[in-house]
């Protein structure tokens, strides 16, 4: 993946530096997740040796491979970054690693999930809640607590992480149903199991629930409270970098190989994909 030009498009204004921390964060989290989602190593292992590194990246030792990449880009991060928006990034690094866990958990026991279940957690398995904390590091601001508290900024970071997990799931459904993934993954699968949808049906349930998600964002950035000039203008910031997040990667999956190879100009512009054969088991 071509991780350098995805950063570039989610944190436009960020200096060399912090695009350079930004990219190795995003190889880091790309690269682990993978390696776990097919077993490639322990989720349990890789959860604790990485959060040990976030939590002391410069005295911590590992020989793991996550956690060295870790311990690599986050003390760099740490150069920089705030208090607050530290300690969320490793809060949001320990519920995408404890979401992992029971997604392997569930595949292997083939538990299916119903839509809400799903949607818990999904939001903490596509990892984009550490890609908030990074929108904080990238600007250079630390928002205090009593901002990301608020329900109106939870309720834009929701909307956020919605959208940009459906969109998601829907670009890569093809790709996931070819390899019997789908079930675990992905909410179109989701929808046709709980909602006894058929593939277009599900489809378009979960395009409504893009349009849901970007609907929720423009109420509640209408009604964000103030905190002072000083404040606020670092609200606007944040509040700018969640949609960047939410269009940026929307376009990023049709100009990379991910998920549509060379063909993904071809399916935005006429939205049709045929599915791919199943891989034998």
């Amino acid at each position: 993946m071509d991780s350098g030009r995805f950063v570039a498009i989610l944190y436009p204004d960020a200096d060399a530096f912090h695009l350079r921390v930004c990219c190795d964060f995003m190889n880091w989290i790309f690269i682990l997740d993978d390696r776990m989602e097919h077993g490639v190593v322990d989720v349990q292992e890789t959860r604790e040796s990485c959060i040990f590194a976030l939590r002391d990246p410069t005295n911590f030792d590992t020989e793991q491979l996550g956690a060295k990449m870790c311990k690599s880009f986050f003390s760099r991060f740490r150069e920089t970054a705030g208090p607050g928006c530290t300690a969320r990034f490793i809060h949001a690094s320990e519920l995408f690693f404890a979401a992992v866990a029971k997604q392997v958990d569930d595949r292997a026991k083939g538990n299916m999930y119903g839509l809400q279940s799903y949607i818990a957690l999904r939001r903490d398995v596509v990892a984009v809640k550490l890609c908030f904390a990074i929108i904080e590091f990238a600007a250079g601001i630390d928002l205090p607590d009593e901002v990301m508290s608020h329900p109106v900024v939870k309720a834009l970071e929701d909307a956020t992480n919605d959208h940009v997990a459906w969109t998601d799931d829907i670009l890569s459904y093809n790709k996931e149903q070819s390899r019997g993934d789908e079930h675990w993954e992905n909410v179109v699968a989701v929808l046709m199991h709980d909602r006894g949808l058929d593939l277009q049906g599900a489809m378009n349930y979960a395009g409504q629930m893009c349009k849901d998600a970007i609907r929720c964002f423009e109420f509640n950035r209408a009604i964000l409270p103030s905190w002072g000039e000083e404040v606020d203008r670092q609200v606007a910031i944040y509040v700018e970098g969640l949609q960047n997040w939410m269009i940026g990667s929307l376009n990023w999956h049709f100009d990379s190989a991910r998920y549509f190879g060379k063909h993904g100009h071809a399916v935005k512009r006429d939205r049709i994909v045929k599915l791919l054969p199943k891989r034998p088991l």
